[in-house]
């Protein structure tokens, strides 16, 4: 099946599914949504715990996407993993440590004489709630921004910055993605605990905080499209060298309708999520669902447009594309059929979640569990 497809087929077929599992990964952000909400939706020491129980039993499943994403990366598009993660390093190490924490904070906040005590465990949930959250909206954020770097000809690769990827906070155009995504994980977690929780007092002041993410999450998010709207993109024409473009992701979005459409569906089941749920509908489906989609609309137009996904700002024709960064043919091929098990883990987290869910979590259930 997948041998019978030419090169740039299997290219598309695997940054499509990148771009879906980047979509999945940024819908499980609930769980660091909820993190940096601990204090503001629990008026005691039961009603904190219920939350972070909550988010324990859900927070594998988003570690479990995130290494399908990272691996989906590394198996399709191995040279971007390695001038990313070889020359952005720090920024990488940063992410990194905020996910080592979540893990340590989860397996420790309770356990009975650990050195740290409680609260430090919570702070670092909050700490990957919040800072690991931007950090990899900022990251994002180079696909439209360029990277400081530049390819050798045995494709080495040479960062031009000192601080390896940390710079790209100097450019506060990349925040407005890095705040997007921070208040969207907090609204899909007001969303999951709303459907989750068998708690009045957090559902009256998850509904709240629902209203306020959502007050703050439109500006970023509109700021974000409206940047890489009206900028210069990094097009690639058909010989494959790189140049500033006026408008070039507003243009790949006009010429590749299919695009727009998935954006504009996940930007109305969003808004439609967010509304089901403060009228106490599951609205937190259809919200994910719709995040899923405008997420991915978002890669198709940086890696499926004619523009590079991973642009250098430094040496335009270091720039990284789908054509250039890509394994083998003989690799993408194999490693499609290895794509086909993907639908089987995602049954995996849905069967998990729904065995989870089955009922909500109440205080008379925290004697069952110990995060």
């Amino acid at each position: 099946m997948f041998f019978g497809l030419d090169l740039a087929q299997l290219q598309a077929y695997w940054w499509v599914v990148v771009s879906l599992l980047g979509g999945l990964l940024v819908f499980m952000f609930f769980v660091q949504g909820g993190q940096g909400l601990i204090d503001r939706l629990s008026s005691n020491e039961e009603e904190k715990t219920l939350i972070i129980n909550s988010l324990g039993r859900k927070w594998e499943l988003g570690f479990t996407t995130l290494v399908l994403f990272g691996g989906a990366c590394f198996a399709a598009f191995p040279l971007f993993y390695s001038t990313s993660f070889g020359g952005a390093y720090w920024v990488w190490l940063a992410i990194l440590l905020c996910f080592i924490i979540q893990a340590v904070s989860y397996e420790y906040r309770k356990k009975q004489g650990n050195l740290l005590g409680a609260k430090t465990y919570e702070t670092f949930l909050k700490i990957n709630g919040i800072l690991g959250v931007f950090l990899i909206g900022v990251a994002v954020s180079t696909f439209f921004a360029g990277s400081a770097f530049v390819l050798d000809d045995m494709r080495f690769v040479r960062w031009e910055h000192g601080l390896h990827g940390l710079e790209q906070l100097g450019n506060p155009f990349n925040y407005l993605l890095g705040f997007a995504l921070v208040f969207l994980s907090r609204i899909l977690a007001d969303s999951y605990f709303l459907n989750a929780l068998d708690s009045a007092a957090i559902a009256q002041k998850a509904k709240k905080d629902l209203a306020l993410n959502t007050a703050l999450f439109l500006p970023f998010f509109l700021g974000f499209l409206a940047w890489i709207c009206l900028k210069d993109g990094f097009h690639v024409d058909e010989s494959g060298a790189v140049s500033m473009l006026p408008y070039l992701y507003l243009q790949t979005f006009l010429s590749q309708p299919y695009i727009l459409i998935l954006l504009l569906v996940g930007v109305v089941c969003v808004l439609g999520g967010i509304y089901l749920s403060f009228i106490g509908r599951k609205g937190i489906f259809p919200l994910g669902f719709g995040v899923v989609c405008a997420v991915m609309a978002v890669f198709l137009n940086v890696g499926l447009g004619e523009s590079a996904f991973y642009p250098s700002s430094t040496d335009l024709q270091s720039s990284l594309t789908i054509a250039n960064a890509s394994s083998s043919y003989y690799t993408l091929s194999v490693m499609s059929y290895v794509s086909l098990l993907v639908p089987f883990v995602l049954g995996y987290i849905v069967y998990v979640w729904r065995c989870m869910d089955s009922k909500k979590l109440g205080l008379r259930d925290m004697d069952e569990h110990a995060y």
